[in-house]
């Protein structure tokens, strides 16, 4: 819940902090004294957009800080999955610099507005006149649903489901279109499949042709070289060989008489072997030399077509030709296994579909069963707000149609006069009969959802008198469980909180501030009298203030 709201230069306000108690606490003030401005510092921490005009001195920096008691929310995953520091007593910071750059802080870790967002549905619900409107909105119908019949478990596995099936369907349309575009390229995909397969490719392949090709193509030069090399080897008198083997045993006769020279010896041994195996080689590689026209015409031909197949494919070597084959199998396979892909794909959603229609009606009868409550709730306690004719129904079916939300439909049904159909809600609803339907379900809320707290901005638009207190002993009600903060121009109702604020403007310098102070004692006789239209300063309007103070 919110212990402490610092405000800095921010609007009409220099520099307040106010502290909050855990209960009931009351905003009061006159139209134009600054109380949206509250509003607005709360907006701003739960990472509303930040506006460089409501500085209020352009050259320094604006600073809204709440402190924030959160051990007994469970927050610690949420915060663990926002990658920020758990700490039970939480500050948010938002500062707007006077060149417009906004920035955030929690737990003086910068965050980003979005993760504030996030965070800040969980510490407080800022309920505004314009929220009143939103009773009628699909999605929160949803949610006030969900909330009351405890549905996160099942609604979590839903999405997880239509998620899923959303996917299949996904790849069962690529599949089809990847069909359709395999049957208009199927033939010649199979023509060009055919002439690459044909070149019988293969890794090193081209550069084993050119080699052999080099060889074939210069044949005499190499008997040249190999015959010249081979008769330096091999001479009989002067020849490498023929050397060597007078050195090792010039050599071999050195180290029976020093056997320190026996490594040399060996060493000397080991050459002539490998000269002599050279020169064997040499001998077989020259014999072996054989010119091959018709080789060599096969050897080009083969080239060539690989040369043609580059060209045609725009790659540069035989490995970029082996992934074009890949790819072509691929796309040829998808035509020849159409039949059989898209068979597997429809199974795949005909099973999902099946999982999904199990999940979305669990869904269905779990809100089914808890628009009674809902319903029940909400005409009691519209009797007692002063419309004991009003009937509230919340009308539930089964579509069989998959929406993110599940498989069904609801309609918000309200009547407040006896003998009147029942119409959709946001269509014939007043003002004042929405402002009290919106209570009573927050009232309902409150008994199913874990909300530190809670703020209303004049909820209680439209009403007066017997029925304001009726509002105001809700509020009080629910304040038990969490925290509510209520802005309001009503009597009946300010003079039930436990701790009382006042908004008001001073002028000082010709510039105009708006301030807040806590009032307690005769102060809040006196500003309940302020409320209540009468002489604040009579007998009788000060005892009727007095009487209000419960």
């Amino acid at each position: 819940m919110l212990r402490v709201l610092g405000i800095k230069n921010f609007a009409l306000i220099e520099d307040i902090s106010l502290e909050f108690t855990d209960h009931f606490s009351i905003i009061t003030g006159e139209t134009g004294a600054g109380k949206s401005i509250i509003l607005g510092a709360l907006s701003l921490l739960l990472g509303k957009r930040a506006d460089l005009n409501s500085i209020k001195d352009s050259e320094k920096k604006c600073i809204i800080e709440g402190h924030f008691s959160i051990g007994s929310f469970n927050l610690s995953s949420l915060f663990e999955a926002l990658d920020l520091d758990y700490e039970e007593h939480t500050i948010i910071r938002r500062e707007i610099l006077p060149s417009g750059k906004s920035r955030a802080f929690v737990n003086d870790t910068p965050v980003k507005l979005s993760n504030l967002s996030e965070l800040g549905v969980h510490l407080i619900d800022i309920h505004s006149q314009h929220e009143t409107l939103s009773i009628g909105n699909i999605d929160y119908q949803y949610s006030v649903l969900d909330t009351v019949a405890q549905n996160s478990k099942v609604k979590q596995d839903y999405k997880v489901n239509f998620k899923l099936l959303s996917e299949y369907k996904r790849h069962f349309e690529e599949l089809k279109f990847n069909q359709v575009k395999a049957d208009e390229t199927y033939d010649y995909n199979v023509f060009l499949l055919s002439e690459l397969k044909e070149a019988k490719l293969k890794t090193g392949l081209q550069e084993e042709l050119e080699s052999e090709q080099r060889k074939l193509s210069h044949i005499e030069e190499l008997e040249e070289k190999l015959g010249q090399s081979f008769q330096h080897l091999d001479e009989e008198s002067m020849g490498v060989i023929s050397q060597l083997r007078e050195v090792n045993l010039q050599m071999r006769k050195a180290a029976q008489l020093d056997t320190n020279l026996e490594e040399l010896y060996r060493r000397v041994e080991s050459i002539l072997i490998e000269a002599e195996d050279i020169s064997s080689e040499t001998q077989s590689q020259l014999e072996s030399l054989e010119l091959d026209p018709k080789v060599l015409d096969q050897i080009n031909t083969q080239l060539q077509h690989i040369y043609n197949l580059q060209k045609k494919h725009h790659v540069s070597n035989v490995e970029g030709l082996i992934e074009t084959q890949n790819e072509l199998e691929e796309q040829v396979s998808v035509k020849e296994n159409a039949e059989q892909a898209l068979r597997e794909g429809q199974a795949k959603i005909d099973d999902q579909t099946e999982k999904l229609k199990a999940v979305a009606k669990s869904l269905f009868k779990s809100r089914q069963d808890t628009i009674k409550v809902i319903s029940s709730s909400v005409e009691s306690m519209l009797s007692d707000l002063g419309i004991p004719d009003a009937k509230f129904e919340v009308r539930g079916s089964y579509t069989s149609v998959f929406t993110p939300k599940g498989a069904d439909e609801f309609e918000w049904v309200f009547s407040a006069n006896k003998g009147s159909a029942l119409q959709d809600l946001k269509k014939v609803a007043s003002g004042g009969e929405l402002s009290r339907i919106t209570l009573a379900i927050k009232s309902l809320l409150a008994e199913f959802e874990n909300l530190p707290t809670i703020v209303f901005d004049e909820i209680d638009t439209g009403v007066s008198g017997d029925i304001a207190t009726k509002m105001g002993s809700i509020m009080k009600k629910m304040s038990s469980s969490l925290q509510v903060i209520s802005i309001t121009h009503l009597p009946q109702i300010a003079g039930m909180g436990e701790q009382h604020f006042k908004v008001y403007k001073t002028t000082e310098n010709e510039k105009t501030r708006s301030n807040i102070k806590i009032l307690k004692g005769q102060e809040r006789v006196v500003e309940l009298a302020e409320m209540l239209g009468g002489d604040k300063t009579s007998v009788s309007a000060l005892a009727h203030a007095q009487s209000l103070l419960k």
